[in-house]
């Protein structure tokens, strides 16, 4: 949906888009979030669900949304910021696909350096025999299958995967709306899905994950993001004059990480409210800098104990993602249509997705997401309750997240008024025109 007389952004190349929507999946969740999130879960029994979340919920909701339809600390800190408003201010192809053409490449070869180092480390205490690269592997891949039995592995898992690949939350449905008609949404949305996966499990699982558990033992592999943190630094120090090396190779690959999937996820939100609100597009990005700024500061000034940072990512990087990721879904199979969606998701296809994948789409997706939801709901969402609630930081920003989702809903009740009486087809009724998507 665009404004009247403004021109439509799009992407430069095919290549572009996929660098771009794959830059945006391969981030801080990949090398940060994924292993903590398989360490807390069991280790290899994270893996079960996770994979099964990839391929009957992540991959078909992706294809969904790829339809379009739905001190030195602080100076660190403000360069982070401006390089994102700046990326972001000078647009879809001249700011965000140049940057991710540069950026995937250079992490790729960075997170090879440090996955070979990290295979190639041995036993390097030999008064410890068990700490060696194939336990530590185990370690990832061994599962405990009691873990399977609760809800909150699966919900983990399958947020997990909504979260790295960008599902859910709006990255894709506004990178697809800048295609060309005749894209080929298929063969882009497999690929990024694969590039996430070489990222997140090849590298991040491995190197992450390995590494702790060589130096550490089991004991000193803990979950959350204090594990790329807190805990391959001692890994780093422990490796002698190579390790400042290595350490610099994936500092600077998790800096590259993170500024790929924060433009992605800046993008959308300027899109919004430009187009909600009728703005300029320098407005857009300020408002949106504004409230992202605010909520960083916040994160860093409650920082102990990443109480604050643990609140948001799990209400909003597992919890909603997963909510709305529902919602989607169903809208995409039983509202929209899987006749609908098959013949957009056909158009200039290379390779046409198998016809299973839209059984899956109407059917397995929609259930598999109730049923892991409602079991959350009922076994653990009480809990999960309450440790927010007990904790003065941690009520105080899920209280902030609940006004920017009022925000984001007053917004939007404010564009649908500006649009429908600018007689915009926002209810999908009118037939698609020829030349774009929508």
């Amino acid at each position: 949906m665009n404004n009247s007389g403004k021109k439509q952004m799009e992407w430069g190349t095919r290549v572009g888009v996929i660098l771009a929507v794959s830059g945006s999946a391969v981030g801080l969740g990949n090398f940060l979030r994924f292993p903590g999130q398989a360490v807390a879960h069991g280790g290899g029994a994270f893996m079960i669900p996770y994979v099964c979340a990839l391929l009957f919920l992540a991959l078909p909701i992706g294809w969904a949304e790829w339809n379009g339809v739905l001190n030195t600390s602080a100076l660190f800190w403000l360069i982070v910021v401006a390089l994102n408003i700046w990326l972001v201010y000078r647009g879809l192809s001249g700011g965000i696909e140049k940057f991710c053409q540069f950026a995937l490449p250079a992490m790729a070869v960075l997170a090879m350096i440090v996955l070979i180092r990290v295979l190639t480390l041995g036993t390097p205490n030999l008064a410890r025999p068990e700490q060696n690269v194939v336990n530590g592997l185990g370690y990832l891949w061994n599962p405990d299958f009691s873990k399977l039995t609760d809800f909150d592995t699966w919900l983990a898992a399958a947020g997990q995967i909504f979260f790295s690949l960008s599902v859910g939350f709006g990255v894709i449905l506004n990178y697809a709306s800048y295609l060309k008609k005749k894209d080929d949404i298929a063969l882009s949305g497999l690929t990024a899905s694969a590039t996430n996966e070489l990222f997140e499990v090849g590298f991040g699982g491995l190197i992450t994950v390995t590494a702790a558990f060589v130096f550490l033992g089991a004991s000193g592999v803990t979950g959350g993001f204090g594990l790329g943190f807190q805990t391959l630094p001692v890994v780093f120090q422990q490796m002698g004059f190579i390790g400042r090396w290595i350490g610099f190779a994936w500092f600077f690959l998790l800096f590259l990480a993170a500024i790929t999937s924060s433009i992605s996820m800046l993008q959308p939100a300027k899109a919004f409210f430009e187009e909600a609100l009728a703005i300029p597009s320098g407005k857009a990005i300020t408002l949106v800098s504004i409230i992202c700024g605010l909520g960083s500061l916040w994160v860093i000034w409650f920082s102990k104990n990443t109480v604050a940072l643990d609140t948001m990512d799990f209400w909003v990087g597992t919890f909603c993602i997963f909510v709305l990721a529902t919602v989607q879904i169903v809208c995409f199979g039983w509202v929209w249509g899987l006749r609908n969606g098959a013949t957009e998701l056909d158009q200039g296809a290379l390779m046409r997705i198998p016809r299973f994948f839209l059984f899956v789409m109407k059917y397995i997706a929609p259930a598999y997401l109730l049923v892991v939801l409602i079991g959350f709901s009922y076994s653990n969402f009480g809990t999960a309750l309450s440790k927010t609630t007990g904790d003065p930081v941690a009520l105080w920003t899920l209280l902030i997240i609940v006004a920017v989702i009022v925000l984001l809903v007053a917004v939007l009740m404010t564009g649908e008024r500006r649009w429908r009486a600018a007689g915009l087809d926002i209810d999908g009724r009118m037939p698609l025109k020829e030349g774009g998507r929508k």
